[in-house]
């Protein structure tokens, strides 16, 4: 019995574990951060290249 309470016990003090998460948790808000940017500026692009197909179709209502 001694020896499961042993195990037990150092098996909660263990952070190695907890370290990995953190390092998962960490790498998982920088990949949601990443997808943001790229979904902003390509909807960015795609209105800016829109408005230059707009241009060259019709020259006259370009400023």
């Amino acid at each position: 019995m001694d020896k499961f309470l042993n195990v037990t016990r150092r098996f909660l003090r263990d952070e190695e574990g907890v370290t990995a998460i953190e390092y998962g948790l960490i790498a998982a808000l920088i990949a949601v951060v990443i997808i943001a940017a790229v979904a902003a500026v390509g909807d960015g692009l795609g209105t800016t290249f829109q408005a230059i197909a707009d241009c060259l179709e019709t020259p006259a209502t370009c400023v």
